[in-house]
């Protein structure tokens, strides 16, 4: 009985956090929202900063920009957050962080890769919609050099959110009727990306 209702809570949490990320778009303070949303979802928060960029993105386009400046700052900031937690606190803080959200092994199975690639895994995780926070924990765990770490992260965030921006503050009024037609179905897709990200550590361990 109890493991039959698990995934019903999983899934009940997972959209309570979503839908309060979406609903600070109509808060005055929406800047400093995504600010925080992006910092605490590079370290430890499940759901992407993107629902909330997208969101402010429609409702100003000529901010479009500025609110990706802000989602990068951010989550660089957080960034390094979850490099500090993975140095400095990894067996009080990073370890329970993982194991909530049951990626503990592939968190181990991501140490090879950074054997091997190095901050090209970084470069990679930042634009792509593998979890960050388990790339930020594992390069201050593994002694990843701090400075190629910020850049790298500046660089791969940076390039993802001022993509989203600037589609939406240049690709004209055509482009923002469907992104604002298909809103949710946007904000799924975003959704199902990170799904997909946390299968595929899953298929590396």
């Amino acid at each position: 009985m109890i493991e039959s209702e698990l995934p019903a809570v999983k899934e009940s949490w997972l959209r309570r956090a979503y839908h309060w990320t979406l609903a600070w778009a109509e808060h005055p303070q929406a800047k400093w929202a995504l600010f925080l949303i992006a910092l605490i979802e590079a370290s430890v928060f499940p759901i992407p900063p993107d629902i909330l960029l997208l969101a402010l993105a429609l409702g100003r386009p000529d901010l479009a920009l500025r609110f990706a400046a802000i989602c990068t700052a951010g989550s660089t900031v957080g960034a390094i957050l979850g490099y500090a937690i993975g140095l400095l606190l990894f067996a009080s803080v990073a370890e329970p962080v993982l194991q909530f959200y049951g990626v503990i092994e592939q968190f181990h199975a991501v140490e090879g890769l950074f054997l091997e690639w190095g901050l090209l895994l970084v470069l990679i995780a930042g634009f792509s919609p593998i979890p960050f926070k388990v790339i930020t924990i594992a390069a201050g765990a593994f002694g990843l050099p701090f400075i190629g770490f910020v850049f790298a992260a500046l660089l791969s965030r940076g390039a993802r959110f001022f993509l989203e921006g600037g589609l939406l503050r240049w690709g004209g009024d055509s482009l923002r009727a469907w992104v604002e037609k298909y809103f949710e179905w946007a904000t799924l897709a975003v959704g199902i990306l990170v799904v997909l990200g946390f299968l595929g550590l899953w298929l590396l361990s």
